[in-house]
């Protein structure tokens, strides 16, 4: 089993490091200083559950490693429609891809029995310029619980959580998805193969589509939104639009707004990506976290007036970042 993570930033290094010390070959994709600092050093992987290095190889040339088995990608999703050619060089005929996105994926609507079944996202897929790089049959969706951030090139410091749930677009089990787990697992990391991947998506997604878009116009941490009067009855409704909007698409994630809100509450003073994102100057990553779900607003008819006001705000921000 062969393995590339194109994107091996601070997620995509962790996890490579991880199907390594399992016994995966594994090969990275990075950039820079970070890929010089692999190249000479490894990944060195800083945390509280162990440290540990991982001499993988590492290239900024996907030619150089070939076709293989699984590529995780750990790009942001906007830049998935320019990931072509350095996709194309890693696959043959049956590798799949393992897509470690937040946010709504390009491939949402793929195998979902139902009124939308094969319906594509404009906002994620705009054109269908995803779509034509990264193929739906071989997608597999792929939700983080996971926090990690780069200490340095070269050092990864994971911060909290070990779950990486996956699974496949049309639902149910499969082989692609248990031998995925399999690696991952021998690794130290946690893999469940979700029957319903959506679910995961939607609960995810409750606390980016509020959080994110919020801290990159207040310049705020989770535990300040989380704790701002305001602000926190601001996340409380755009959470309960989330959730009716994904009740009208057949989804009926099991989550609580309250346990959220407190959960974010108690992640302290971070930064959220987008906030991140936005202080370094990079293109923000709006399209997928709230501009898809103000998109399945409008399919299925639901107002989400609060959702539908921090997006208006917040893309006229994203229009003045990176540019």
């Amino acid at each position: 089993m062969r393995v590339a993570v194109l994107g091996a930033g601070a997620i995509g290094a962790y996890v490579g490091a991880a199907l390594h010390r399992g016994g995966t070959e594994v090969h990275l994709v990075a950039r820079g200083a970070h890929l010089e600092a692999i190249r000479s050093h490894g990944v060195q992987v800083l945390s509280p559950r162990g440290d540990f290095e991982a001499r993988t190889p590492a290239t900024d040339d996907p030619a150089e490693i070939g076709p293989v088995d699984y590529v995780f990608l750990g790009l942001k999703a906007n830049s998935y429609a320019s990931a072509g050619p350095l996709l194309q060089p890693l696959l043959h005929d049956r590798t799949v891809v393992v897509a470690a996105q937040n946010g709504i994926p390009w491939w949402y609507f793929h195998g979902l029995k139902g009124p939308y079944e094969g319906r594509r996202i404009e906002s994620v897929d705009p054109g269908g310029s995803v779509t034509r790089v990264l193929d739906l049959d071989r997608a597999v969706g792929c939700v983080v619980y996971c926090s990690t951030e780069l200490a340095g090139p070269g050092v990864v410091q994971h911060l909290e959580g070990t779950r990486f749930s996956i699974g496949e677009p049309a639902g149910g089990s499969s082989q692609r998805c248990e031998e995925f787990s399999t690696a991952m697992i021998a690794g130290g990391l946690k893999c469940p193969v979700e029957a319903d991947i959506r679910n995961d998506i939607w609960i995810k997604l409750l606390g980016n589509a509020a959080f994110n878009p919020i801290s990159a116009l207040a310049r705020a941490t989770m535990v300040e939104i989380a704790t701002h009067q305001g602000t926190r009855q601001m996340v409380r409704m755009m959470m309960e639009e989330s959730l009716e909007i994904a009740g009208a698409l057949g989804c009926h994630p099991e989550i609580s707004v309250d346990k959220r809100l407190d959960g974010a509450e108690r992640v302290g003073e971070h930064k959220t990506s987008m906030l991140q994102d936005l202080e370094k100057d990079k293109p923000l990553e709006l399209d997928v976290i709230l501009a898809a779900v103000v998109e399945l607003a409008d399919l299925t008819g639901i107002k989400a007036p609060t959702l539908r006001a921090v997006h208006a705000v917040a893309d006229l921000l994203a229009s003045k970042v990176g540019v």
